[in-house]
Order: C-alpha cells, then sequence, then structure tokens
C-alpha cells in the first residue's frame, strides 16, 4: 500500500478460508477504495513455535517490513542475537495500533513497528538479559537496557530494547475426542434412566416467599396510619 493511502482490514474466519475486505483512502484526495481478498490458512507443520520474541523497529514502517525481502534481512540480524537459524516472522504491526502516537512530518520520523519472531530453539543469554526485570528497571531509571551482546539490527533496524518482549508458549494438551456408537441399543441391554431427584419440602420456602412481604406490608401501613391519624395537630 503507498504511504499516501491509509485503510483497514476486516477479517471473517470461515474454516480455514479467511475472507478479508481491505478499505483504503488516499490522504491527500480522500478517495476511497475497497478489495475483498480470500487468504487459504494453513497450520504450521510443526506447530506454534515455543519460543517468541516481539521486537520494537523504532526507524520503519509497517508497509517497510511487509515485503519478503525486508523480512529475510530482519530474521538475518535477529538469528545473530538469537544464535538459532530456524526463525520465521509470526506478525508485523504497526506501533499506532499498540498505542503509539502519529510521528511529525520532520526529520523523516517512522511510526515503529512491532514484529514478533519464533523459533523452535531457546533464547540466547543476551536476548534473556535484555528482558529481566534488572533490565527493565535501568530502562524505567532512563537508563541502557542489559544488552551485552553485539547489535547486528544496526544499521539497517532500530530496535528499542526496552520494548522487547519474550514469550513462552506451552503446546496445550489435546483433548480427546468423544467416542461415538451406533446409535442402536444392544440385544439384551435395559435402557437405565437416570434417578429421580429426591422430593424436597416447598413448604417452608413458599410461606417465607408469600408472609415475609405481607408482614412488611402490614407495619408499613400501620406506622403510615399512625403518622396520619395520631399525629395530628389537637390530638
Amino acid at each position: 500500500v503507498p504511504r499516501r493511502w491509509w485503510g483497514g482490514v476486516g477479517w471473517h474466519l470461515r474454516g480455514y478460508l479467511l475472507g478479508s475486505q481491505v478499505l483504503a483512502y488516499n490522504r491527500r484526495t480522500y478517495e476511497t477504495v475497497a478489495q475483498r481478498l480470500i487468504v487459504t490458512v494453513i497450520p504450521a507443520p510443526g506447530g506454534e513455535p515455543p519460543y517468541q520474541g516481539e521486537f520494537l523497529v523504532g526507524n520503519r514502517n509497517v508497509e517497510e517490513l511487509l515485503p519478503e525481502a525486508t523480512r529475510d534481512i530482519f530474521l538475518q540480524a535477529t538469528a545473530g542475537v538469537w544464535e538459532w537459524d530456524d526463525l520465521h516472522v509470526i506478525n508485523v504491526t504497526s506501533a499506532l495500533d499498540r498505542g503509539g502516537r502519529v510521528p511529525l512530518p520532520i526529520e523523516g520520523r517512522k511510526e515503529g513497528v512491532y514484529v514478533k519472531v519464533g523459533s523452535q530453539g531457546p533464547f540466547s543469554p543476551c536476548l534473556a538479559a535484555a528482558a529481566s526485570p534488572e533490565s527493565l528497571f535501568r530502562c524505567s531509571l532512563g537508563q541502557q537496557p542489559l544488552a551485552s551482546c553485539y547489535d547486528t539490527f544496526a544499521p539497517h533496524f532500530t530496535i528499542r530494547w526496552c520494548n522487547l518482549t519474550l514469550l513462552q508458549v506451552w503446546p496445550n494438551p489435546t483433548t480427546p475426542e468423544p467416542m461415538w456408537g451406533s446409535g442402536v441399543l444392544e440385544e439384551g441391554g435395559d435402557f437405565q434412566p437416570p434417578t429421580d431427584a429426591p422430593p424436597q419440602d416447598l413448604l417452608p420456602g413458599y410461606l417465607v416467599t408469600l408472609l415475609v412481604p405481607l408482614a412488611v406490608a402490614m407495619l408499613l401501613c400501620l406506622l403510615l396510619g399512625h403518622l396520619m391519624c395520631c399525629r395530628r395537630e389537637g390530638v
């Protein structure tokens, strides 16, 4: 999408077919364009990667990281600090969708992009140190985080290390599917209906529900009659 266009995407998931309607408008002429896309969603063969890291790229816009060539360069830079090569991009999100502010149109400032990367290998000591509580405490004081390894993202990508998020995803246990029978009662088998519920005495509940409101109403009537008839002037 060109930079002068801005829009949104509406998603509708049906099975493995993902129907999306892209709406965009021209920031200069306010011309509106709509296009419907049908995307086939296929689960990853190895499932969801157990180790996921999200990086905030401060010197890029979201459309600059959508091309495959740029993502490959980003993955190569990520492999330098992750120390694993089986990396792939899971999600690319604009910082504006995370509460970021629209940058001023000066000095070529960018919106910022959150890029989530997944791997089967664990996090490197450098990434673990950068996302540690000690590093976050240094960030809250305005100091540099604990990223001791060589920054392989420079000079193409400027990573906000204080916004680094590491997530370890555990596989969900699969629930066994119920075993369905033929639906026909076997010969010699007797149908056992559910046991009857024990009888309950509903009279106390009925009396409480009926008598308590009546008693309250009678007390209110007596109080109101006393105030109106016995509290008049001269009585």
